[in-house]
C-alpha cells in the first residue's frame, strides 16, 4: 500500500512486531519477559495507527485521543490481549519435575544393611520440539488477539467520528433553522405592510405565521436531539457530558485519496478482521503439529537416592545407594492421536471457509460504502447549485412581491426549498465524511 503525504499509516504489533521480521521465535522466547512489563506503553502505541487527515480536524483528533484512554471497551480488549501474552510460558513449561520420598516401616535388609529411607526424582520431556511449538502457537493466538484489539479500535474511532459527523449535521440545522426564522420575520414585516396597505390579503400574514410556527417547533426538536447527541458522544469517550461539541463552522472537503482497486486491495491485505483470522490459522496449523507430535513417544529421567541403615558389612550406617533412571512413555493407542490431528484439520478447514465469507461480507460492505462516498460527492456538487439558484430566486421574489402583487405562496414555498437545499447539502458534507469514514475503517485505519 503506498504511503500518502496526508496520512500516517503504520501496521504496528506493540511488543510482537518482531514476528514480521521473519522466523525470530527464538528471540521472541528470549524476550518474552520483557514485552510483558511494557503496558505502560499502551497509550503511546495506540496513537501511532491512528491514520485520518488532520487539517482542520484537531477537535476532532482530541475527541478520539480522549476515548483512546478513557473507553472501557477498547481497555477491555486490550487486557485481553496481554492475558494471552501470559499464555506463551505456560505453554513452553516442562512438566513439572515429581519428587517422592518414602520411609520404610520395616527395613528391607540388603547384603550392606537394612533401607531405611528412599527419595526418588524424575523428570518428564516431551518429543523434541513440542515445546517450542506449543509456544509458537500461543503467539499466534495473542497476535490475534491483538488484531482483535485493532479492529475495536478502529471501529470505536469510527463511531466516534460518525457521531461527530451527525452532531455537526444538528448544530447546521440549528444555525440554518434559526437564520430561515429571521429570514420569515423579515418576510412578515412585509406583509404586515402591504396589508396593512390594503395591496394584500391577512391570508398572507397567517401563512408566514403558521410556516414561523412549524419552524419553531422543528427548532425545539433540533435542540433537544443535540442534548441526546451529546450524551451519546460522551459515553463513547466516557467522560462527564460535554456541553458543547466543538465543530468546525464548515465541515472540511478532503477527498479520498485512493482509487477504488487500491482501496479494495488494502482492506484484503489490512483489515484486522481478516489478520486476525490468518494469525488463527496459524495457530491452528501449530497445533496440528503439537498433535502429531503427542502421538511420538516421551522421555523420563530421574534417579533413586536410598539411605542404607547400619548391618553387619556396614557398621557405620553412612551408605547410600543411588540408581539413574532412564524411562520412555511409548503412545500405543493411537486413533486417539490421529482423531487429535483430524480435529485440527477440520477446525482449519472451517477457518478458512470462515475467512472468505469474512472477505465476501466486507467486499460488500466496501461496495455499499464506496457507493455511499460517490453519492454524497455528486450530492454536494448538486445542492450548492440549486442552493445558489433558490437563493437568487428568493430575492427576485421577494423583490417582486414588494413592488407588486406577486404570490406570497410563491415566496413561502421557494424559502422552504432554499431551507431544504442548506441542510442537504449539510448533510451530503456529512456523508462524505463518514463514507470515508467506513472505508477507513475498513481498511483497517
Amino acid at each position: 500500500m503506498k504511503i500518502l503525504k496526508q496520512h500516517i499509516s503504520i501496521c504496528f504489533y506493540p511488543f510482537l512486531s518482531i514476528f514480521k521480521c521473519g522466523n525470530l521465535f527464538p528471540l521472541i522466547s528470549k524476550y518474552f519477559k520483557v514485552f510483558q512489563n511494557i503496558s505502560k506503553y499502551f497509550y503511546l502505541f495506540l496513537f501511532i495507527s491512528i491514520s485520518f487527515s488532520v487539517s482542520a480536524q484537531g477537535d476532532l483528533q482530541n475527541y478520539l485521543q480522549t476515548a483512546a484512554e478513557n473507553n472501557p471497551g477498547l481497555k477491555m480488549k486490550f487486557n485481553e490481549y496481554m492475558a494471552a501474552l501470559e499464555v506463551g510460558p505456560q505453554a513452553k513449561a516442562l512438566p513439572d519435575p515429581q519428587v517422592a520420598f518414602g520411609y520404610f516401616i520395616q527395613p528391607v535388609e540388603t547384603r550392606v544393611g537394612p533401607m531405611r529411607v528412599k527419595i526418588s526424582a524424575s523428570q518428564m520431556f516431551p518429543w523434541f520440539g513440542t515445546l517450542k511449538t506449543k509456544e509458537y502457537a500461543a503467539i499466534q493466538l495473542a497476535k490475534a488477539k491483538y488484531e482483535a484489539f485493532e479492529e475495536a479500535k478502529s471501529k470505536l474511532f469510527h463511531d466516534i467520528r460518525t457521531m461527530y459527523f451527525n452532531i455537526y449535521i444538528n448544530q447546521k440545522a440549528i444555525e440554518i433553522t434559526m437564520e430561515n426564522l429571521d429570514l420569515l420575520g423579515s418576510f412578515r414585516k412585509l406583509a404586515n405592510i402591504k396589508v396593512e396597505s390594503g395591496l394584500v390579503s391577512a391570508v398572507d400574514e397567517y401563512r408566514i405565521e403558521i410556516e414561523i410556527g412549524e419552524l419553531e417547533n422543528q427548532l425545539a426538536y433540533l435542540k433537544d436531539k443535540e442534548q441526546v447527541l451529546q450524551v451519546m458522544f460522551s459515553n463513547l469517550l466516557n467522560t462527564d457530558k460535554i456541553d458543547q461539541v466543538s465543530t468546525p463552522k464548515l465541515l472540511w472537503n478532503d477527498d479520498f485519496p485512493l482509487t477504488k482497486q487500491e482501496a479494495l486491495d488494502s482492506i484484503n491485505r489490512m483489515n484486522h478482521q481478516l489478520l486476525s483470522l490468518d494469525m488463527q490459522q496459524e495457530a491452528l496449523r501449530l497445533r496440528q503439529e503439537v498433535a502429531s507430535d503427542m502421538g511420538k513417544p516421551t522421555f523420563m529421567l530421574g534417579f533413586d537416592y536410598t539411605v542404607v541403615g547400619k548391618g553387619e558389612n556396614n557398621m557405620a550406617g553412612t551408605d547410600a545407594l543411588v540408581f539413574p533412571m532412564v524411562g520412555i512413555t511409548i503412545p500405543l493407542y493411537r486413533n486417539k492421536y490421529k482423531a487429535m490431528v483430524e480435529e485440527v484439520v477440520y477446525m482449519e478447514a472451517a477457518k478458512e471457509n470462515e475467512k472468505l465469507e469474512k472477505t465476501n461480507m466486507l467486499e460488500s460492505l466496501f461496495e455499499n460504502g464506496w457507493k455511499d462516498y460517490v453519492d454524497a460527492n455528486r450530492r454536494i456538487t448538486l445542492y450548492i447549485s440549486q442552493l445558489n439558484l433558490a437563493k437568487i430566486s428568493v430575492k427576485l421574489l421577494e423583490t417582486d412581491y414588494a413592488t407588486g402583487n406577486k404570490n406570497f405562496e410563491e415566496i413561502l414555498r421557494m424559502e422552504r426549498k432554499q431551507l431544504k437545499f442548506n441542510l442537504e447539502l449539510e448533510k451530503a458534507r456529512a456523508d462524505k465524511q463518514a463514507a470515508i469514514s467506513f472505508i477507513y475503517y475498513l481498511m483497517g485505519k
